[in-house]
């Protein structure tokens, strides 16, 4: 697989509930991780894989520090439609291998993305619904390049969604999310939205209601609610 990445791999031959966590700018493959025994926790009967691919551009912080990132950022929020396409290619390679690699669940196949990598997330799920069985988007922003480049396809209104962002957040502004949710609306997608007193985070509160949601929709042993 091109991309490094960790991952939470239960035991048993599978296929297991499976969520691609994607990773946002300035940080790595273990920045998402860390949540994957929550969820299993929270889901009937399955532990829970988690897949988390680390971007391609290597970051300098500080001095001997690495950082990573899916496409580089500019100082007026735009994005090279270059960058874009070269980060989905990664991606859907890495997902292509996946499927091959790892014992997934098709039909219980989440992507997941934080920030940057809400967007990356967006890109996928929204480029090709079909192959997954949720998205869930977290204090992150809906770029209109994405849309500009989307077919029409009937599995965009059916994929459940779930839009996390925190009222306080000073990277990406609460309004980011609120037109990324109207966005889906014109889409036809009809997504859960939830906004806490946070900023670029994800507190206890949100976390709660996340977990809750894979539990109760995509995760569900009869098959999910959108």
């Amino acid at each position: 697989m091109e991309l490094m990445h960790t991952a939470h791999i239960p035991a048993g031959p599978g296929p297991f509930p499976t969520i691609l966590a994607l990773h946002g700018f300035g940080a790595s493959a273990h920045d998402l991780l860390g949540i994957a025994p929550l969820v299993s926790q929270i889901v009937p009967g399955d532990e829970v894989m988690f897949l988390c691919p680390q971007g391609p551009i290597v970051l300098e912080p500080q001095p001997g520090q690495r950082a990573y990132a899916w496409f580089p950022l500019s100082g007026g929020g735009e994005i090279d439609p270059t960058a874009l396409v070269g980060a989905r290619g990664i991606l859907e390679g890495f997902v292509e291998d996946a499927l091959e690699q790892y014992p997934i669940d098709p039909n219980r196949f989440v992507v997941m993305g934080f920030s940057q990598g809400g967007v990356m997330a967006y890109d996928l799920a929204l480029g090709r619904p079909e192959r997954f069985s949720a998205l869930v988007a977290l204090s992150t922003w809906l770029p209109d390049l994405i849309l500009q480049g989307l077919q029409d396809d009937e599995a965009r209104a059916k994929l459940a969604t779930l839009l996390i962002h925190g009222t306080e957040d000073p990277m990406v502004a609460i309004d980011n999310g609120r037109e990324s949710l109207e966005k889906l609306k014109g889409l036809g997608i009809e997504p859960a939205w939830g906004e806490y007193p946070m900023g670029h985070e994800i507190n206890q509160h949100a976390l709660r209601d996340l977990l809750q949601w894979l539990a109760t929709g995509p995760f569900a042993p009869s098959g999910g609610q959108s």
